[in-house]
């Protein structure tokens, strides 16, 4: 399993910033891509967000969750669940946290699901919650600042 946040996702799905590196670099990988089932609201927020912003249509939206509705229903995509053992599972490790780290609650859920979920990493280029990762054991990576250093 391939866990990617949403800032990830987004990427994949609007053209923007680091979203040939992350297609690239997915291509390249073997294995499905997860995300906790929140990340699928934010990657609908996201699209609102640039719809309001007059980047997209009306029409492109409607394209877009449909190409995204067909990728779920294929398999390319899963979200893994939220119920109330992942929901204390984060509120445990963030109370563990020390007062320096910054966190916010939507990326403790991504870290406690994938941390729940027995993964090792995790993709983003979210640097808070990159940061935020080794606190949940996890290793956070950001293939698009590595693919502008190599």
């Amino acid at each position: 399993m391939i866990y990617l946040d949403s800032s990830y996702l987004v990427k994949l799905y609007l053209h923007e910033h680091g979203s040939e590196e992350v297609e690239a670099w997915l291509s390249s990988q073997t294995g499905q891509v997860v995300c906790c089932l929140h990340g699928r609201l934010e990657l609908i927020a996201a699209l609102k967000r640039q719809q309001r912003e007059d980047k997209l249509t009306e029409a492109q939206l409607r394209a877009t969750v449909k190409r995204l509705e067909q990728e779920e229903k294929a398999g390319v995509i899963r979200w893994l669940p939220i119920d109330s053992i992942l929901m204390e599972s984060a509120c445990a490790r963030m109370q563990r946290f020390p007062p320096s780290v910054f966190l916010r609650a939507a990326d403790a859920l991504h870290l406690a699901c994938a941390a729940d979920a027995g993964l090792k990493q995790v993709y983003s280029h979210d640097r808070h919650l990159l940061a935020a990762a080794p606190h949940f054991g996890l290793k956070g990576l950001d293939i698009i600042n590595s693919a502008h250093l190599s």
